[in-house]
């Protein structure tokens, strides 16, 4: 059954995209749901990462499940209202005040590519194979979505996969800035919950401010903005995580933050 499904490892919480008959394609139901899984663990206290990633090995997301789009796409007004439930989506992990970690191996496509793109970290699997194939459907991408795509990877890189709707690899993905890391299969997850540990291990008020920072350098939409980033900023000066941080170090001990 194609399902958002969510899951705490302690300080770490997972949401799964999963749909593994049609490798982890995304549904409509299931581009509503997602917002609030993550939003979810987002309002959790006891979270302080979140991780993202596909059901089984041979996908992160394909894409949206395009045997949907006759039913769902079939008019002006039809393709707004998708357009709107899957721009929420894509939206979710920018508005998430966590840190949102990507993982992904096999398959990361259309929908799949620019879920990625919206989550702040990505680590894949050398298997990754990622394409943006909106100029083989005729559909046109909105605004927001590319200036992801140019933020992250830059002018010509973006026009490189938009034009060409090609196929590349762990390696393009790499050099090219889109990953931070690309690791042998078996070596995915070591990684990935090292990164996750290490950073819900830190101030979480830190975090949120140096996210809310980055969307307001970036513009990001709806994402942040100066004034809500230096706000941010002024909350960790002001916290007893900030005194405790402090003390810690003092005292040659690893610090005990509370996100307060």
């Amino acid at each position: 059954m194609a399902d958002i499904l969510i899951r705490r490892d302690g300080p770490i919480g997972t949401v799964t995209v999963s749909n593994p008959e049609k490798y982890n394609a995304m549904t409509t139901a299931m581009w509503r749901d997602l917002p609030q899984r993550i939003a979810e663990l987002d309002a959790d206290p006891s979270v302080h990462v979140i991780v993202l990633t596909g059901d089984g090995d041979k996908a992160f997301v394909s894409g949206a499940d395009i045997s949907q789009f006759e039913r769902d796409r079939t008019d002006p007004e039809a393709q707004q209202r998708y357009g709107e439930i899957v721009d929420a989506a894509y939206l979710a992990p920018v508005l998430a005040r966590k840190p949102v970690i990507a993982r992904i191996r096999g398959i990361c496509m259309g929908g799949g590519l620019g879920l990625a793109a919206a989550c702040d970290i990505r680590l894949c699997a050398l298997d990754a194979r990622f394409r943006m194939p909106a100029a083989r459907l005729g559909l046109g991408y909105k605004q927001a979505g590319v200036q992801r795509f140019v933020s992250l990877i830059g002018v010509q890189n973006t026009y490189d996969i938009f034009f060409s709707a090609r196929v590349f690899g762990a390696a393009d993905a790499l050099r090219m800035g889109f990953v931070s890391q690309a690791l042998e299969s078996d070596a995915l997850d070591p990684a990935v919950d090292s990164l996750a540990t290490a950073i819900a291990e830190n101030a979480p008020l830190t975090t949120r401010a140096v996210k809310l920072t980055v969307n307001a350098v970036l513009g990001n939409q709806a994402g942040s903005d100066c004034a809500t980033a230096q706000a941010a900023i002024d909350a960790c000066n002001a916290s007893e995580d900030y005194r405790e941080g402090v003390r810690a170090f003092g005292e040659k001990r690893k610090p005990v933050f509370v996100g307060r």
